[in-house]
């Protein structure tokens, strides 16, 4: 009951006990009829006090519930953003490129600025097992003339400990990352299985990793649609790949991986008639920007899973790196030798080198000056392709 509804209440007992009073007894003089409105006009006083007391405090009581709330949404918005992460790296570069097929210059000749790839991602934790990221891949891709954005990862994580964790959507490969991760110089160019097209760095499927022995040995596997990340589309079975990689040291590392499908070619209507395999080799020391690695791969049947004949393949990278000064200058370079056709084309070789000085401009900022070769071709010459490149690289990260 309200305290105003209270304050009538008590009024009207006070004027019917006095009423039933000077029925019952004789009239009441003016001195009793003086001290009962003292008291009535008393009690109205306490009963005033105590209704603006409880006005005051329900304010209180309004104010603080909203100041509660307030609190509530920035503790929300403190955790979205304490628990979200957003990444991005950008490769570009600024080079003359000096492009000929049998001798003869091609429309890939001349002086351009270019955005090789732009990273952006978006990782999010849910709690310290499940965790989700979304990451987008923009190119320009010659073969249509304009920019086209991807998926590069798209994935949902549960992390048991650091020696189980799982991962469904598309994510990093195996192999790719792992010898990219040695290399330190992707912005520069791609590993030699990625630059070849022998593999990708991403894939649609389900993916598990961890670390073992002390984190002294890794492991990755994935059951995969073999398109590649930008390609979801459905195949009839699923291709499969696989790494083992040791460290004995904290520079050193040894790691073995291979790979068996399909590549999604195979469909329900469409049945593939050979299996593509690859097996791959790296042993890299790596201690700041001073990097020497070796990465070896061999391949069977992977051009040829739709057509009756087979063919092989093999190749090997040598990296290396050296910083120069504590301002982190290095110079590096790199040589690719590899045989694409070892039975369809025996003497078909690709040879690439490059040779560079990369100069950190300030923190996730670097830019590189390059020379870069690529000479393909067979004793025939029915295939004779050949791009001298030099210019400046650059990574933009963070």
């Amino acid at each position: 009951m309200r305290p105003t509804r209270l304050a009538a209440t008590i009024a009207l007992i006070v004027a019917g006990n006095l009423s039933f009073n000077a029925a019952a007894q004789s009239a009441p003089n003016a001195q009793d009829i003086a001290e009962l409105k003292a008291q009535i006009a008393a009690l109205q006083a306490q009963i005033q006090s105590l209704e603006e007391r409880t006005d005051a405090q329900s304010e209180v009581n309004v104010e603080q519930a909203k100041a509660n709330e307030q609190l509530d949404s920035l503790a929300g918005l403190k955790k979205l953003v304490n628990d979200t992460k957003l990444s991005g790296r950008l490769y570009y570069d600024l080079t003359n490129i000096d492009d000929t097929s049998k001798g003869v210059k091609t429309d890939k000749s001349g002086f351009a600025f270019d955005i090789k790839r732009f990273y952006l991602g978006v990782d999010h934790k849910f709690n310290d097992q499940w965790s989700m990221n979304l990451t987008t891949d923009f190119q320009y891709s010659s073969a249509i003339g304009a920019t086209e954005i991807y998926l590069k990862k798209a994935y949902v994580q549960y992390k048991l400990s650091d020696a189980f964790v799982l991962r469904a959507g598309a994510t990093d490969l195996p192999w790719v990352p792992f010898a990219e991760n040695y290399y330190g110089m992707r912005y520069i160019e791609n590993t030699l299985i990625d630059r070849l097209k022998f593999g990708t760095s991403a894939d649609w499927g389900l993916h598990a990793g961890g670390k073992v022995a002390g984190g002294s040995m890794e492991y990755a596997v994935a059951a995969l649609n073999g398109n590649g990340y930008k390609n979801p589309s459905r195949s009839k079975g699923l291709d499969f790949e696989g790494r083992l990689s040791f460290a004995p040291t904290e520079k050193t590392v040894v790691g073995i991986g291979a790979y068996s499908g399909t590549l999604g070619k195979e469909k329900q209507t469409v049945d593939a008639l050979h299996t593509a395999n690859r097996v791959d080799f790296l042993a890299a020391y790596a201690s700041g920007n001073t990097r020497f690695g070796v990465e070896y791969f061999q391949a069977k049947n992977w051009n040829n899973v739709l057509t009756t004949a087979t063919d092989k393949a093999t190749g090997w990278s040598l990296w290396g790196s050296m910083g120069l000064n504590e301002k982190g200058v290095t110079v590096f370079g790199r040589y690719d030798r590899s045989d694409i056709s070892k039975t369809l084309d025996p003497s078909l070789q690709d040879t690439y080198y490059n040779l560079g000085v990369e100069f950190p401009i300030a923190p996730g900022v670097k830019i590189a000056t390059v020379y870069k070769h690529t000479d393909t071709r067979n004793d025939a010459r029915s295939k004779d392709l050949k791009t001298d490149e030099f210019g400046v690289w650059g990574e933009f990260r963070f």
